[in-house]
């Protein structure tokens, strides 16, 4: 029987290693990439998400046979990235704009074995309430806003504020579960009970 490869998350994300739980993955080692973020110029959301999951795919040291998943997700309002908010001024300022609005969440997923990638984005469309100052206040004092594109978490307290979603719940989280299972599978690591 084939052994199973080591699986490595380049990612520090506590959902995401709870997500990939949910699909029996545990990583093997967390090893974060710390790449430059900032947007291109006129990149476009899907296009910079999917930019962004490769770039930390490649920036992830790995053995020729260990399996590497990153990922990005990124809030967008029309052309316009939302990424993680600054202080909290900021994140007012996206609750603000996406008040009463609906908006893109684009996750991409980037593995990596060796030579070889696979990648896939998944985008859905959540709409957000329109909020008043007190709900965004509330919501501010949560400090649940920090590290989060867009300035909020739908797995979170903002979960009160999104009447509506159309897309995956996992991507918009940070990992479309689907998708992952099958970049995985690509990739020769077996999930759930294929393993020897």
């Amino acid at each position: 029987m084939a052994h199973t490869p080591k699986f490595i998350l380049g990612s520090g994300s506590p959902r995401r290693r709870e997500l990939l739980a949910q699909i029996g993955v545990v990583a093997d080692d967390i090893r974060a990439p710390d790449i430059d973020e900032t947007p291109l110029p006129n990149e476009l959301p899907r296009l910079y998400c999917a930019r962004m999951a490769r770039e930390k795919a490649a920036a992830v040291p790995a053995d020729a046979d260990e399996v590497v998943l990153c990922a990005d997700t990124t809030v967008a309002l029309g052309r316009r990235i939302l990424g993680k908010p600054a202080d909290v001024t900021e994140a007012e300022q996206f609750l603000r704009l996406l008040s009463g609005r609906r908006h893109k969440v684009v996750t991409a997923v980037a593995v990596k074995r060796g030579t070889q990638h696979w990648q896939r984005d998944v985008q859905s469309i959540v709409k957000m309430k329109a909020l008043s100052d007190v709900e965004i206040n509330a919501y501010l004092a949560t400090d649940d806003w920090q590290g989060k594109a867009g300035g909020y978490a739908i797995q979170g307290p903002a979960g009160a504020l999104i009447p509506w979603i159309s897309g995956s719940f996992s991507a918009i989280v940070g990992l479309p579960l689907a998708e992952t299972a099958n970049l995985l599978h690509a990739a020769g690591y077996p999930l759930h009970g294929e393993r020897s």
